[in-house]
């Protein structure tokens, strides 16, 4: 699930929350699960996978990654993102265009202090998205960092992103495909709302 917290009441929030509690109330499983994808300028590669959005704090949406792993490399390179939710419980689409940047140490190490033993030692004994000899090697690193005396320690190569929607489209499929589609564009500081065409 996603923690929200002091919830911005201008009309996407409210609509983004409204579609949340209909596929939770639903029976969604993995609602946090959000699809991020990313450019890498100095590649000039476009990237794509799921994380677990944590939470939604005023207009900010927050997840946690290790900051050496290819996807904070890709936010760093371009720190625009686009981001979508699909909920099969309601046959809902959450599309959203964004920036991205780095949660404050500060908000990291509190965060970390609050997590399970257990997360903490994998994000501390993994060096993410990088080889390794086998499975077995993954479980006895984890085995090993979990003797370690302070797991509550944030390491400096972990934290948090958030991002900021300027782009909101709500997709409500139709079994005839006559879709519903809205969508939300800030200019200005003030939300455009049209309808799309299916």
């Amino acid at each position: 699930m996603i923690e929200f917290n002091k919830l911005n009441q201008t009309s996407p929030y409210i609509v983004f929350k409204k579609k949340y509690d209909e596929a939770l109330n639903a029976g969604q499983r993995n609602i946090e699960a959000i699809h991020i994808s990313s450019y890498n300028k100095s590649i000039d590669e476009v990237d794509a996978r799921l994380v677990n959005l944590k939470f939604i704090d005023n207009n900010n949406f927050i997840f946690f990654s290790n900051y050496n792993s290819p996807k904070s490399i890709a936010f760093e390179s371009y720190n625009q993102i686009c981001a979508l939710f699909f909920w099969s419980a309601t046959n809902v689409q959450i599309r959203m265009k964004a920036k991205i940047r780095r949660m404050p140490t500060k908000y990291n190490n509190q965060y970390f202090k609050n997590r399970s033993i257990d997360k903490n030692a994998l994000a501390i004994s993994s060096n993410q998205s990088k080889e390794i000899s086998s499975y077995d090697e993954v479980i006895a690193k984890y085995m090993k960092t979990k003797k370690l005396e302070d797991l509550a320690k944030c390491p400096d190569y972990w934290g948090g992103f958030s991002f900021v929607p300027y782009y909101f489209e709500f997709w409500e499929g139709n079994e005839s495909r006559i879709n519903k589609r809205e969508s939300f564009i800030l200019v200005d500081d003030n939300w455009n709302k049209s309808n799309l065409q299916p």
